[in-house]
Formats: structure tokens, sequence, C-alpha cells
């Protein structure tokens, strides 16, 4: 019996058998876009005339990929046809180096001899060879708790998406919102351990592909600002120090980046902006609160540590250097008073024995002074107590008598011998 594809096409219509055990499966199972890929037909029974393989839904003429006559061996395109495809035989359809496009269903019609008709269902679905994914962010520099993440791993495919956060597998239902799709992750109020490299990986069953990281970072702080001396903590404690010796107070903060910092001594600012201040020769006069100010350019936060600097009890005790401690006639020479009491109330120096023909100058609660009896014109009082005395002659040399008085009336007498060398 000679069956023509029309005929065959007709009749296909009228006499279709129910029950058919016909299956198909490709070969191999899982082709990547290029394989050569074969339907391959299980069950056929009879002695069948012609096939049919459509690559649609349904039976219909526009889903036609081709027929072909069993004892001719005669193939005939149908428009579904993309010119990769041929019939085996056996009635299985090879199809050379197969696209994504080629994913669908597949139907076989087979014709017996008893014109009659059976079809059978397949599946084939051709996997991409993945392109690299590219991972976008809204941004990459945020605030902690105040700015949103979202990435999004951008790919031509549709395939699976999975996470990676340092190198290691992200746990995403923990740690950040993910969209249904898995290809954006949104994380609200941000968190500083949350900072890092991000990459997303696309992947099928036949290929994967991960993206270059992208780095995030997290701005934060200052918090715990704290002033360290020789790496202790002192914030809120009084340090003290000898009289003339040096220290370097060191502010550190948990911070990113690392903060601004500005420095103040008694609430007035210094000019440092470093992490560190310096005080090079302890004296009274650099007794107080010192306070570090961390500030955060980025986060426009900023924290605050202090300390109490007070020299040591036996350096409160009042003494005299002359500077310099042998001055030759000619030069000044300035009585320099260490350790003066802060509630000072007045002072006055003697030239000898703390007597009025013999007061050289007197400071006032006000802070001027005045020039008592043995004033020659050349002394010069000061804040701190200490007395310049200008252009020394030989009969400068002797004792000098300071006598202070403070606010509490208490009255303290010290004194200190002045050596004058002679020019050469």
């Amino acid at each position: 019996m000679a069956v023509t594809g029309c005929s065959w096409l007709l009749l296909s219509a009228v006499f279709l058998s129910v029950g058919a055990e016909i299956s198909i499966t490709p070969e191999p199972a899982q082709p990547a876009e290029g394989d050569n890929v074969t339907l391959a037909v299980h069950g056929l029974l009879g002695e069948l005339l012609a096939y049919n393989w459509y690559a649609g839904p349904t039976l219909s003429l526009t889903y036609l990929v081709a027929s072909y006559i069993v004892s001719t061996g005669d193939e005939t395109p149908g428009p579904a046809h993309t010119g990769r495809e041929a019939v085996r035989p056996d009635g299985s359809l090879d199809i050379q180096g197969v696209l994504p496009r080629h994913s669908g269903t597949y139907i076989l019609q087979t014709l017996n001899r008893q014109l009659q008709t059976e079809v059978g269902y397949g599946h084939l679905q051709v996997y991409e060879i993945l392109a690299q994914p590219v991972v976008m962010a809204n941004n990459t520099a945020l605030v902690e708790r105040r700015d949103t993440l979202r990435l999004m791993c951008s790919s031509p495919s549709p395939a699976e998406v999975r996470w990676f956060f340092n190198g290691e597998a992200l746990p995403i239902a923990i740690r950040l919102g993910q969209s249904p799709d898995g290809r954006v992750l949104t994380r609200h109020g941000i968190r500083r351990e949350e900072a890092g490299a991000y990459q997303c990986e696309v992947w099928n069953p036949v290929s994967v592909s991960r993206s270059e990281p992208i780095n995030l970072t997290v701005y934060f702080g200052p918090e715990r600002v704290a002033i360290l001396q020789d790496s202790t903590a002192r914030t809120g404690c009084t340090i003290k120090l000898d009289f003339n010796t040096s220290l370097t107070l060191w502010c550190v903060s948990q911070s990113c980046p690392e903060p601004e910092y500005v420095w103040a001594f008694n609430g007035r600012a210094l000019k440092n902006g470093r992490d560190h201040l310096n005080i090079s020769s302890m004296t009274a006069a650099q007794e107080g609160t010192y306070t570090c100010i961390a500030k955060n350019p980025k986060t426009l936060l900023s924290g605050s540590a202090s300390v109490v600097v007070k020299l040591t009890a036996a350096a409160v005790a009042m003494t005299i250097v002359p500077v310099p401690t042998k001055p030759m006639e000619g030069q000044d020479v300035t009585l320099t008073v260490q350790g003066y009491p802060k509630d000072l109330l007045v002072y006055a120096w003697y030239r000898g024995p703390a007597s009025e023909p013999n007061r050289l100058l007197s400071q006032l609660p006000s802070g001027n002074w005045i020039a008592g009896p043995a004033h020659t014109g050349r002394e010069v009082g000061f804040a701190n107590c200490s007395l310049l005395v200008q252009k020394l002659n030989l009969t400068d040399a002797g004792r000098y008598m300071l006598k202070t008085v403070t606010l509490q009336g208490k009255t303290e007498t010290l004194e200190v011998e002045l050596q004058v060398a002679p020019l050469e």
C-alpha cells in the first residue's frame, strides 16, 4: 500500500488510536547547545507505513517537522523544519547541533497498515552554555543601619542563581531578602558584618558561570572612643605625671572610615588633627582635662573621650629655676616658678629678705603688677609668678625671694640664689 504525505496527513485526522505505548527520550538526556541529539523512540508495534514528527504541543501542520515514508525512506520537511532534523528508519529523530530554541514538546505520529495512528510524546530541554553574569549594586558604599543594599545578578539566560559572600555560600534565608527568581538580594539597614565581596553564579545541568566579585563597604561609627596611654585605656581617669616629664595620649575608636580627630584642652580646641597628642614637658600650666573628639565624615556621627592630667603630689611643691641657670652679665634671666598655687591671689618678689624696702614688684588679682621700692626698671612679672630680669649686671647676683598668698589666705615663701657670670 503506497502512502503519500498528503493522504497520510488526511488519514491521521480520522483514525487515531488510543492507549498508545510509544515513548520518546532524548539522548543524551541533558544536552547542551551544540550537541547532536537523538529523540529515541520506544514501544513501536506492528508494521508501520509512515511517521510524522511535530515540534509543538498539538498535531498541527504549523508544528510539523517532517514526514517519513518507511518503505521508500522518503522524508518531506514540514513548516517547523530548521534544517537540522532528520528522521531515522526506526522512527527516531536526529537533530544536529541543537540550540535552546529546539527545547519543547515533541510528538511522533505513526501510521500502520490498518491505517491506524498512534502518538507518543516527549520533551527536549536544551541547556545553554552560560555566559558570565554581572553583579550590579545600587551602591557599593553604604552607611550602617541607615542605607538599603540591593544587588542584582544580571544574566541573559534563565538559569538558576546562587550567591556567594567572600567566596562562601551566602545564607540567604537568614541575612538577605531574595526575590522569587533569586536574582535580586535586598538588605534593609545594612550591617557592618555584611561588608565584603559578593558574587552570583548561574547554573544549569550542563554549565556553571560565576561573576567577578563586587566589593561592598559599610561605613559605621565612631564607637567606643577611648584615650590610651601606653596601650592602656585611661578614659575617665586621672593621669598623674611628674614635673617636666612627657606624655602621649592616643585616641582610638571603632570606625569606618578612620575618623577625623580634634583635641581640646579644658574645652578649648587645640591645633592638632592627629590621632595622638604629645605633652613634651609637664608643668602646672598643662594640668587639666584633655578631650578627644572623633568625627566620621561618612556617617556624620561623632564620639568623644576625656582624661584629667595632673602633676603628682611631689611635683606640686613650688620651685624656682633660673633660665638660663648660669646667666652671664648683659643677658636676660627668667626666675621660672614651677608648681605655683592654682588659687593664687597675689604674689610679690623681693631682692633679699621679704621686707617692703626690698620689694621689686607685686601682682594684683586683676593680673596687673606694680613696681616696688627696689624695682630697677628691668624687672617684669608674669601670671605664673615668674620674674624676668633684663640685661643683668654683676650687682643683680644674690638672693631673691617670692611670697605667694592664695584665696584661702595660705602664705608661702620661697627663695633662690642667682649667680651672674662676668664677661670675659
